[in-house]
């Protein structure tokens, strides 16, 4: 079978067209904990963060980035740091886009609290990245 520039063309066109349908992540999640995941990372950024603040930092130049660490020490306290930060955005020539950790903005909240279950103890997260979230989104309308 022959392949010529036209097939090649096609399924260039095809392989780009399928990875275009996907919406592009306005946030990433750099969480190294069993205290939060992904999805429920990018769904608190989306739930606090306005439109205008969307549309003057787009996610081709800068996502919005989450770090949620901690977990339960010896004692059963449950500690929690979370940070949120805006992070700009390169296109490298074969990489493709990367992170720069150059924060634009950046907040962090921490909180420990004693005898906590799992499942509370990641609602603290939330909660906490929550409040960081908010802390960047006012710093970012402020400025």
């Amino acid at each position: 079978m022959k392949f010529g520039v036209p097939s090649l063309a096609v399924t260039l066109m095809l392989a780009t067209g399928a990875f275009a349908a996907a919406p592009k992540p306005i946030s990433a999640d750099e969480s190294g904990s069993f205290l939060i995941d992904e999805a429920a990372s990018e769904k608190l950024w989306k739930e606090n963060t306005p439109a205008n603040v969307v549309k003057l930092y787009p996610s081709k130049k800068f996502r919005f980035v989450s770090e949620v660490g901690g977990g339960f020490n010896e004692a059963k306290l449950c500690v929690v740091s979370a940070r949120a930060m805006v992070l700009p955005v390169i296109t490298l020539p074969i990489q493709g886009q990367k992170l720069v950790y150059a924060p634009v903005k950046a907040s962090t909240a921490f909180d420990a609290q004693p005898n906590l279950s799992k499942a509370q103890c990641q609602d603290l997260a939330k909660a906490k990245l929550k409040e960081a979230i908010q802390s960047v989104v006012s710093a970012l309308v402020a400025s």
